[in-house]
């Protein structure tokens, strides 16, 4: 399994990010996947998830109405579009899928994370 996130970076307050996910070495499809971020001193946080199919979505409080996730199941890619962002949205932000397939746990369950990209947003 490979889970690469790319798209991060600096960016000013009330700006805008677009994350993506390039996964292999697994069914795409079958896997319900996330978005997870960590800022330095602070524990993993769970940011939003979509299930295989795409056709429900879950988001953390602290993003919801500004994050929004997709999924292209046929390019095997997972997006983050990322609004209205805040000094306190820096972190390390990855992708992660659920350990079993054709589940919907919401923003629960049993995950695998991969390589994750850095946002920065700053004045």
């Amino acid at each position: 399994v490979q889970l690469q996130a790319c798209g991060g970076g600096l960016v000013q307050p009330g700006g805008s990010l677009r994350l993506s996910c390039a996964a292999s070495g697994f069914t795409f499809s079958n896997y319900g996947m996330y978005w997870v971020r960590q800022a330095p001193g602070k524990e993993l946080e769970r940011l939003s998830s979509i299930t295989g199919s795409g056709r429900n979505t879950y988001y953390a409080d602290s993003v919801k109405g500004r994050f929004t996730i997709s999924r292209d199941n046929a390019k095997n890619t997972l997006y983050l579009q990322m609004n209205s962002l805040k000094v306190d949205d820096t972190a390390v932000y990855s992708c992660a899928k659920a350990l079993k397939r054709w589940t919907d746990s919401g923003l629960l369950g049993d995950l695998e994370k991969g390589q994750g990209t850095l946002v920065t947003v700053s004045s």
